[in-house]
Order: C-alpha cells, then sequence, then structure tokens
C-alpha cells in the first residue's frame, strides 16, 4: 500500500506537481527504499537493481504510476528500470528522478538577483555526467508556469513522461535525463499560469532546426581553438581600440556570395571561413560586422528578429562551424563584430512570447512592451532576470564564440518611451519623463560588464538621435559604449553628395559640420545597409549625373569619408559601386567587376584600406581635435573643402583636398602645414580607379607665401570630383 496521498498522484497524472522528484524516483519508507514511476500504458515496470537483484513494480493509479519496495535498502540506490509495453516492445532506463538537482543554491541565488554571469552554463541544455550517469541537463526560468516537461526525441514528445521539478522562488524548473546525447531535439511543454499547454524553443540553446522546423537540439561543442586564434585574443587583450585602425565590412552572410553550382544556395560558415576571410584580408579592412547571425527563422528580418538568443543560424551550418569562421578570421588578421538585437523580439509562439503564460520576457502593458514599428515584443528591462539573460548572452559570444564586439542594433528605440508612439500611447517614467530609465540602467550593466570582463573588446551603438554620452563612461554619466554610429555625419554627407554639382554651394556645410561635434562621441561613419533597400537605391544610384560622374563622386565620398575622423564602416557592395539595392534573397553583382570602372572601385577602397591602415595620422587621434584642423572649409563656390589629420606625437601629417564640382581646379592655391615636398599618397582621378588621370605628376613644391592659415602653399591642380590626400614626402 502506498503512502502517497491520492491526492499528490492525481495532482502527478494532471501535470499540476510542482515537485514531480518528491513523488517519483527512490524514497526512504517502510524500513527499506519505495520506488516510483510514471509510465502511462505501460503493461509492467521491472526494477533493475545494481546489485543483480530485481522487483517488479505495482501499478498504483490508473494514470499510470508504479510503485515497488525494496526492503532493507536504503539511499542512495541505483537501479535501472526496465518498461514493458506489450506488443509495442519494452526498453530499460536510468531512473530521471532518482538524480539530485544540477542546478546548485549559489546559481539560484544569482540568477534570482540578476547577476549570474554564465547563465547559459546553467539554464538550457547540456550534455554531462551526473553521479557518474551520461545524459542531459535541463533547466528553464518559468516562475508563473503551473507545469513544464521536456519532450523530444528521446520520449516521443510525450510530455506526462518528464516533468521537471521547480527549484522553488527562482522560478526555475530543473531535470537530468540520462541517456539524452547531443544532437537529440527537444522542447519545453509549459502549463502556462493562463492554462494553456504550448511547446516552447529553450531560450538558452545552443543549437536550432533549420526553419520551417522550430526545435532546440542538444549541444555540446567539439571546436578546439587554435594557437593562433589564442594569439589574436592575448594582443586584443592589450589593444585600445579607439587609437588603433579600424574599417568594418558589413556583411549579411546568406548574400554576400552564392553557391551557383547547387542551386544557388547561400555559402556555409565553412565556405565563408576561406572565402570571405581571403577577401576581407586582401581589401584591407580589420574587421567584419555580421548581420545577426542568431537564430532567427524569418530570413526576410536579416535576423533582426530572433527567437533563439543563444543558438547560430542554422541554415548556414554547426555551431561549431561559426567557431572555426571566427577563428579563420582572427587567423587572417581580422576582427569580427556581431550585430545583437536586445531592443525587441518576435511574437512567435514558440519562443519567448508569453513564455509562462504571462509576459514574462516583455511588458504586459502594450504601451511598454509592444513595438509600432516592427509589430515585435519589447524586453522588460526593469526585470532582473530578463537583463541577466540579456548581459550573460552577450558575454556568451564573447567568450564561447571569441567575437571582437557587439553592434547593439535600434539604441534609439531603447532610450525613449515614446519612440514612434503617439500620445497617450506611452508611459511616462517614475519622474514624468520619456526617458526608458530601466534601458539605461540595462546599457550601463551591459558595458560595464562586457569591458570588465572582456578587455580589448568593442561595444558599438546604432543611435540615431542626440542622447548625450552615448561613447562615455558609465561613471561619468554615459552609457558605456567604446563606440556611436554617426548617422548625423550619414544624413548629411548623402544629402550632399545627392546635389547636382550646381547646386552644392547652397548645402557645402553640410559637409563641414560633422566636425562642430566630431569629437563628442567616439563615432562610427556608417554606410551601413539600411541605406540601401527599403527603396533608397544603391550608394552608386545616388550619385547625380551621368556614369562616369555617379562613379567619381562615389569614389570622392569614399576618400572623403576614410579621411574624416572617425572609424568607417561600409557595408557589403559598396565596393563595386553596386547599381541596384540590396536584396538578401540574391547575392551581390560580382559580375560588375568584369567592367573596369567598377572593378576600379574596388581596387580604390583596397588601396583606401591599406593606406589609412599605414598612416597613424587617420586614426591615432580619432576622438580628439588635436588630430584635426581645417584648411579650408568655406570655397562653397568652388565646391572646394581641404582639412589636416595628424598623429598623436604630430610627426605624421595628411593633407585632404577635395574637389566636388565637375570643373576642374587648376592652379588652386592650397595652405600646407610644412615647408617640405608633399607626395600624392592618393588620387581617385588616377586610371587605376577609373578616373581621367589629371594631378599634380606625382607631387607639389610649396612656397613660402602663407595661405588658409598654414605657413606655406601650393599651386595644386584639383581633378573634377575627385579627392586628393597629400603627405610629406618624407613620410
Amino acid at each position: 500500500m502506498t503512502t502517497i496521498a491520492p491526492t499528490e498522484l492525481d495532482a502527478l497524472i494532471r501535470r499540476e506537481h510542482p515537485n514531480p522528484h518528491a513523488v517519483l524516483g527512490p524514497h526512504t519508507a517502510d524500513g527499506g527504499v519505495a520506488i516510483r514511476a510514471l509510465r502511462p500504458a505501460a503493461c509492467t515496470i521491472t526494477a533493475q537493481l545494481e546489485d543483480g537483484g530485481s522487483i517488479e513494480l505495482e501499478q498504483i493509479h490508473a494514470g499510470g504510476v508504479f510503485e515497488g519496495h525494496v526492503a532493507g535498502s536504503q539511499l542512495p540506490l541505483r537501479y535501472r528500470l526496465e518498461i514493458d509495453y506489450g506488443d509495442a516492445g519494452s526498453f530499460t532506463v536510468e531512473d530521471p528522478y532518482g538524480f539530485a538537482p544540477t542546478i546548485g543554491e549559489v546559481d539560484l541565488h544569482l540568477i534570482g538577483e540578476g547577476r549570474h554571469e554564465r547563465l547559459y552554463e546553467r539554464l538550457g541544455a547540456h550534455a554531462i555526467e551526473h553521479e557518474g550517469v551520461a545524459g542531459t541537463a535541463f533547466a528553464v526560468w518559468a516562475p508563473a508556469a503551473r507545469a513544464v516537461s521536456v519532450v523530444g526525441d528521446f520520449n516521443s514528445w510525450d510530455g506526462r513522461l518528464h516533468a521537471m521539478r521547480s527549484m522553488g522562488a527562482s522560478g526555475v524548473w530543473e531535470l537530468f535525463l540520462p541517456g539524452v546525447d547531443p544532437g537529440q531535439r527537444y522542447k519545453y511543454e509549459v502549463i502556462g499560469a493562463d492554462g494553456d499547454l504550448v511547446l516552447k524553443a529553450d531560450p538558452y540553446a545552443q543549437e536550432a532546426e533549420h526553419p520551417p522546423q522550430t526545435a532546440s537540439i542538444v549541444f555540446r561543442s567539439g571546436h578546439e581553438w587554435s594557437s593562433g586564434d589564442g594569439d589574436w585574443l592575448a594582443e586584443r587583450e592589450q589593444e585600445q581600440p579607439l587609437s588603433r585602425p579600424m574599417s568594418i565590412y558589413e556583411v549579411h552572410l546568406g548574400s554576400w556570395r552564392l553557391n551557383t553550382l547547387e542551386g544557388n544556395r547561400p555559402l556555409s560558415y565553412l565556405e565563408l571561413a576561406d572565402e570571405l576571410s581571403a577577401y576581407v584580408k586582401d581589401m584591407g579592412f580589420t574587421h567584419v560586422e555580421l548581420l545577426p547571425v542568431m537564430h532567427h527563422p524569418f530570413s526576410g528580418s536579416w535576423g533582426y528578429q530572433v527567437t533563439g538568443y543563444y543558438a547560430p543560424a542554422p541554415r548556414y551550418g554547426h555551431p561549431d562551424e561559426l567557431r572555426l569562421f571566427i577563428q579563420r578570421m582572427h587567423e587572417a588578421g581580422i576582427g569580427v563584430i556581431l550585430d545583437w538585437v536586445p531592443a525587441h523580439f518576435p511574437r512567435d509562439q514558440f519562443a519567448l512570447a508569453r513564455f509562462d503564460g504571462t509576459a514574462l520576457y516583455e511588458h504586459a502593458d502594450p504601451r511598454r512592451g509592444s513595438h509600432p514599428d516592427w509589430g515585435t515584443l519589447v524586453f522588460n528591462f526593469g526585470r532582473y532576470e530578463v537583463r541577466n539573460f540579456l548581459t550573460s548572452n552577450a558575454l556568451f559570444w564573447l567568450r564561447e564564440y571569441h567575437a571582437d564586439g557587439i553592434r547593439v542594433d535600434a539604441v534609439a528605440s531603447m532610450l525613449y518611451l515614446d519612440y514612434s508612439r503617439n500620445p497617450g500611447e506611452w508611459v511616462p517614467n517614475e519622474f514624468g519623463g520619456r526617458e526608458d530609465l530601466e534601458a539605461v540602467a540595462f546599457l550601463q550593466q551591459l558595458n560595464e560588464l562586457m569591458y570588465a570582463k572582456e578587455p580589448g573588446i568593442v561595444s558599438v551603438a546604432e543611435e540615431s538621435t542626440a542622447w548625450p554620452g552615448v561613447s562615455r563612461p558609465t561613471y561619468v554619466g554615459g552609457l558605456g559604449f567604446g563606440f556611436k554610429w554617426n548617422m548625423g555625419w550619414m544624413h548629411d554627407t548623402l544629402d550632399y553628395f545627392q546635389q547636382d554639382p550646381i547646386y552644392r554651394r547652397y548645402h557645402h556645410h553640410e559637409l563641414t559640420f560633422s566636425l562642430m561635434y566630431a569629437f563628442s562621441e567616439n563615432f562610427v561613419l556608417p554606410l551601413s545597409h539600411d541605406e540601401v533597400v527599403h527603396g533608397k537605391g544603391s550608394l552608386y544610384s545616388k550619385m547625380p549625373g551621368d556614369r562616369w560622374q555617379k562613379l567619381a563622386n562615389l569614389r570622392a565620398l569614399y576618400a572623403y569619408m576614410w579621411a574624416h575622423p572617425g572609424k568607417q564602416l561600409l557595408f557589403m557592395g559598396g565596393e563595386l559601386a553596386q547599381k541596384t539595392e540590396w536584396s538578401h534573397e540574391r547575392s551581390l553583382d560580382w559580375h560588375l567587376l568584369e567592367r573596369p570602372d567598377h572593378a576600379g572601385i574596388q581596387s580604390l577602397v583596397r588601396d583606401l584600406n591599406h593606406l589609412y591602415r599605414d598612416e597613424p595620422a587617420l586614426w591615432e587621434v580619432d576622438a580628439e581635435p588635436s588630430g584635426f584642423w581645417w584648411i579650408e572649409p568655406n570655397d562653397a563656390d568652388a565646391n572646394v573643402i581641404a582639412f589636416a589629420r595628424q598623429s598623436r606625437d604630430g610627426d605624421r601629417v595628411l593633407v585632404f583636398v577635395a574637389n566636388l564640382s565637375p570643373v576642374p581646379r587648376t592652379a588652386y592655391r592650397l595652405g600646407l602645414p610644412r615647408a617640405c615636398r608633399w607626395r600624392e599618397a592618393l588620387n581617385t582621378d588616377s586610371t587605376f580607379y577609373g578616373g581621367s588621370d589629371l594631378g599634380n605628376l606625382g607631387g607639389v613644391q610649396p612656397e613660402p607665401i602663407p595661405w588658409h592659415g598654414q605657413p606655406v602653399s601650393a599651386e595644386v591642380t584639383l581633378p573634377p570630383l575627385a579627392a586628393v590626400w597629400l603627405v610629406p614626402e618624407t613620410a
């Protein structure tokens, strides 16, 4: 006769028992050990004891609960269950309810406080050996759920078989399943606070099924990082990114290049490891920035609607193949920055939305929890566990994948409660303001953690407003980012270059205005994917004039961008002078390189990168006014601007001058800061780049005539719609 109350057994069968381990498994009883198991539809269950004995369990509840007694025994007791389903066959398993929890009290305490920096090592699915038995430890945070079960390939997706135990006030549910190996699919079957039963993918899963399938996959990495990657990380740790060259190639992995021999499929992580690393190294970029590689079933989101924050996108291959991709980049001397999306997440029922039958990860009030622009949900940054989910995720990609930084998407939408909302559609903060103070605290905590725990990395904010101190330390009230995208520079510069040259004199100071605030933040100058989609056209198509003028304008734009204070980012295809706007459904137009003028643009970008990396004047003091001064900011009628850059010690100097009219300027007097011969380090009108080869025969010799506030000057030839870089002959 069982000692378990019928009400407890009923609760177990109804899946309403918060701690099935209190009923199932081995328990001290009547001078021995009682073994209980739940196996609906089983005919018989026999416990095969470790000492060679066996005992048959009797069914004590019609719902499939069996019990047997091992007289004179004591805990711990090791045994296996032999389960007979009659004509359906029989099999033998370890009893999952005979194991202690895999999560300790310290972990639960840190989870409750939102301070567990390695949360991904405790929650999720982890193939381990526990109490001498191989299996997988499952744990998930679902505080309001009535019950949670693990379902998967290993139990025919039957939620009755493997109910998890609640770990109390932490909201964590846990279960160790012996015999579950890496590669097996699973989900959590959640009976939510609303009474609905839903199947949920694991928020902490480190591998996911290929869309349109939505299951999580038990994963254990087998990747061994190379010594070359280790050397890269050791060197990175000693560097200060702000005073190092940074030229970023922004890439969408699925459309950079396609495999035409296999149905125009996207390249895999392994193929990209070879092809993209070789290309980026040849082009001279210092970093790649990847549009989100976190799991996103909807490819049309480009990765910005993430359902699996800890799992790489499976459409490109296995998680360890992404590790190899990043390793190969490091071995080629290229850093990897990952786009990361903490601002919002999609409403897919299988993912984070209403995970435990309540608004768990999101705000319940749609005025805070619903994003009006993208139809997505907004994270509840005021909840410690949600912040921990995100901060731990950022650290996960830096630590487990050796990423060199993250670029945080849509920061402006996080900072303002009224972002894209009409009056009455948003809730003010506690002081009546429009600032989201919880999001501010989250971003500060995020940056403090990343820079403290992973020295040498970069964090970059896509922030489009005038919020002060985005890239300033948190101890002075800043958000703590390392860099901020300079959206103002991008808008003003593109607006200027889109003007017909005859009207540019009226827009001249759109080029010079950026220097009014260039040193207020640590800026990245972005010509990103956002500027070549949604009907905006390509950079080539934005330029005015005929074909020759479009390409000439584009060459001048790039030379201006690379010389301007700030790091630079160029979206893939920009280096080809892509004529059509980008689409995630097709490859870049590589065939354009068959035309010499498009190949010339590529050659220019390559030379700009290599010249930039070799010239400290362009990057040592990017964020300080001491590294820049104007030579000629006001010649609007001639469409000419000129400025100088210098290194920290003042030894290296570079002069930039551009003629942005279609008329050559001969004998144009240009002030120069040194009385030495100046060499043309770059001329965008060179025939190497598709130009007409008008220039200064390699250099100019100044005269002792002060001009433009400089001690000497020279008469120079300025090609039409072109830019020239001059450096002292000795440099």
